[in-house]
């Protein structure tokens, strides 16, 4: 890992708004380009200026036509330019399915490697202010499951500058996921460019008794956790897959032959997921390894709830990985211990919000 000697504690937001600054400066050839990109909001400030420094013609807001919209990019993408579009949603990305499965994918394949899509899509996940089953989905899976796409989803701003950065280079499409909660979270960041190569996971927290994989916020809250466990000397393994396609599988093999133990996480759902996939991946390559059968740790089969009081019992959080690491472990703490990690660990308070700081709608 790249770390500058000049660094700034900055935001995973702000981290994203200069990876784009710092891009757009030195390549005319790149536009930013979405629904509500010059809106005061900015998208969480990540694109706040960008129009009055790099000009109207390059920063623009466009129509609610997600369709259309992403066309237009693809175009753009296949006449030489080297759009950033934004998608503020990933549940607004189902109307644009199409043209981002059925041409920015296969466009580099079908003409034989004649033309590519230099085309990044941000999108936003998670939950949030009563957004409920049509605008909090975890729908990463679906992008992860095409051949022709790379899916990143950073967890810090120190990935997420070098992540973007190296996307807005790929010459063929990146998606690019955010969740809703990490735009506030704050980190060393160098100042000046740097990349993170897509499809490398990155060993967050070494251990050897167990190991979590997974993505985005679901790894953060697992860092957290596994952080307070390892005051009692359960040292947990955390592994940011930081891409999920391509994967990085055997930076998560190294992790599954040294600890024996798998517990999977991600904020979507199980069936036909990335948690999911990440289990099926050590079962194939590392049965020998496994002490125990892998678990996985998300969303219930289920819409996601509008009720903020139903937040509790439908979104999966530290408490509830813990208890996995229980079961896994075989209950390494004594009562004392474990009550002690789970009240360093439990929220209270309204549980659709990560803090009192963080505020809606998008």
């Amino acid at each position: 890992m790249q770390r500058d000697a000049l660094v700034q504690k900055i935001s995973y937001a702000q981290a994203l708004h200069q990876a784009t600054d710092q891009v757009m400066a030195r390549d005319r050839r790149v536009i930013v380009i979405g629904e509500g990109v010059p809106d005061p909001k900015a998208i969480f400030g990540t694109t706040a200026n960008l129009r009055e420094t790099h000009g109207a013609e390059r920063v623009f807001d466009m129509p609610l036509s997600e369709n259309g919209l992403t066309g237009v990019c693809i175009g753009a993408a296949l006449a030489g330019m080297r759009p950033l579009m934004i998608h503020q949603r990933i549940d607004f990305a189902m109307l644009a399915m199409d043209q981002l499965i059925n041409n920015a994918a296969k466009w580099h394949y079908m003409f034989n490697g004649q033309s590519t899509v230099p085309l990044v899509v941000r999108m936003i996940i998670g939950r949030g202010w009563g957004q409920g089953p049509q605008h909090s989905q975890g729908l990463q899976s679906l992008f992860a499951h095409i051949p022709g796409l790379k899916v990143a989803m950073p967890s810090n701003p120190y990935d997420a500058k070098g992540m973007l950065i190296s996307a807005l280079e790929d010459n063929n499409p990146v998606i690019f996921i955010e969740h809703r909660w990490v735009h506030n979270l704050v980190d060393d960041v160098p100042v000046d460019e740097y990349k993170v190569e897509l499809g490398k996971a990155r060993v967050l927290q070494p251990g050897n008794k167990l190991t979590i994989a997974g993505f985005s916020f679901a790894i953060v809250e697992a860092l957290q956790m596994a952080r307070e466990l390892a005051k009692y000397g359960v040292d947990v393994e955390v592994v940011d897959m930081r891409s999920a396609r391509p994967l990085d599988v055997e930076t998560l093999s190294q992790s599954v032959r040294k600890t024996g133990h798998l517990i999977a996480v991600d904020a979507g759902w199980a069936s036909c997921g990335l948690a999911s996939e990440l289990v099926a991946l050590m079962a194939m390559h590392e049965f020998a390894s496994l002490k125990k059968a892998p678990a996985c740790v998300t969303y219930p089969d289920h819409p996601s709830p509008t009720s903020t009081h139903m937040a509790g019992g439908y979104f999966p959080g530290p408490a509830d990985l813990l208890d996995t690491v229980m079961k896994q472990l075989d209950s390494p703490l004594d009562a004392a211990q474990l009550a002690s990690v789970k009240s360093a660990i439990s929220r209270s308070g309204n549980l659709d919000v990560p803090s009192a700081s963080f505020t809606g709608p998008f």
